[in-house]
């Protein structure tokens, strides 16, 4: 069983997501310019959504390359010596994880890691039953913490208890047997149509400035753009149950808080001087059997235009309710199981979406939430 997720969502003047100039990413889609936000981006902003940790009543994972520090803390916590501690987590991060660079004085691993509040615990667990027989020398130590990494990554192995890790997957090319297959895609957003980007020339003034002394003290320019996105993500039950090893309770509040956190995240870029604060005019998500996934990003490869006094709103929610209906019409409903619509306007120009239509949040959650399984079964 999958659950998509369609959002339309209208931005103002801002600069969600900044490129290596930064300026606002784009992309070129259907032969015109458009403006874009990285799935990497919409990602953090969803697990970093406090709305996300509430509702999974889960802490969301760490993505570090100060493993080594942390790990130390929670030793440090236990009560074992700052100076044995900071040792034995760098003796055994680069057997469990990640080799850790010698020069730096943090000990830092050579890449992010990605890991989760119990699965810290459980390494320093582990580490203080066998802490009174490590030996002092650093080559013993090493060779008396092999077994325990080992252990640890045998225990481990497939799964999380962190929902974010979950949802997102993990990847440790030094340890694959670590690695969690993503439950969730998400496609990066891409304005429904043609974009051009913006230039803000500012100046600030020195406030002790003498009267008689003319100019800013200071200059500057960034870009910036205004654009009605589509967002689109795909989330896989059976491999979110599995990667939480069978825990279909916190599978569940797993995908409440995807979808609150979905329509509440927005990313935080250059927010203090933009206040894009804009939620979703339309979500529209739908839970389907098989594994066909239908995004419905090409119902904007033709660019969408303001029609009339309707601006570019009206006429992208009017372009994915047409094309929904058209892959409806050509390959079947059969394969779904439910669907939901949440829009802001009264008037939006909906026809075949307009039977799922419900009235609020909670309405929309509960609708998704009704055609889910209440076991573990995909």
């Amino acid at each position: 069983m999958f659950i998509e997720l369609h959002l339309i969502q209208n931005f103002a003047p801002s600069n969600l997501n900044r490129d290596d100039n930064n300026n606002p990413k784009d992309c070129e889609f259907g032969g015109v310019r458009r403006a874009r936000v990285s799935s990497q981006c919409l990602k953090r902003a969803m697990r970093m959504a406090p709305v996300f940790a509430e509702t999974t009543q889960t802490s969301v994972g760490t993505r570090t390359k100060y493993l080594v520090n942390k790990l130390a803390e929670h030793l440090q916590k236990a009560g074992k010596p700052e100076a044995d501690a900071k040792a034995i987590s760098a003796a055994f991060v680069p057997q469990l994880m990640s080799k850790v660079d010698e020069k730096s004085e943090e000990k830092k691993t050579a890449v992010l890691l990605y890991v989760g509040d119990a699965e810290l615990a459980s390494m320093a667990q582990d580490l203080q039953q066998v802490w009174p027989s490590l030996p002092s020398d650093a080559k013993g130590r090493e060779a008396a913490l092999a077994p325990v990494a080992k252990a640890f990554i045998k225990r481990h192995k497939s799964w999380t208890s962190v929902p974010d890790i979950a949802l997102f997957g993990r990847m440790l090319a030094e340890q694959p047997e670590l690695n969690l297959e993503a439950a969730c895609q998400v496609a990066h957003a891409i304005s429904t149509h043609r974009v051009t980007m913006e230039m803000d020339f500012y100046t600030a003034v020195d406030d002790l400035n003498p009267d008689d002394t003319a100019g800013a003290g200071m200059m500057g320019f960034t870009g910036y753009d205004s654009a009605c996105f589509y967002r689109y993500a795909r989330l896989d039950w059976g491999q979110l149950v599995k990667n939480l090893n069978g825990d279909a309770a916190l599978a569940r509040r797993t995908v409440e808080g995807f979808l609150r956190a979905a329509i509440e995240a927005v990313p935080s870029a250059k927010q203090n001087a933009f206040a894009a604060n804009n939620p979703p005019s339309l979500a529209f998500a739908v839970v389907r059997d098989g594994s066909m996934g239908w995004s419905l990003a090409n119902a904007f490869e033709k660019p969408v235009y303001p029609k009339g006094s309707n601006g570019m709103v009206a006429s992208s929610v009017e372009a994915l309710d047409k094309y929904w209906g058209r892959l409806c019409a050509t390959y079947g409903e059969g394969s779904v199981r439910a669907a939901s619509v949440l829009a802001v306007d009264d008037d939006l120009p909906l026809d075949a979406l307009k039977d799922y239509r419900v009235a609020n949040l909670s309405s929309w959650i509960e609708a998704i939430q009704k055609a889910m399984p209440t076991g573990k079964e995909a």
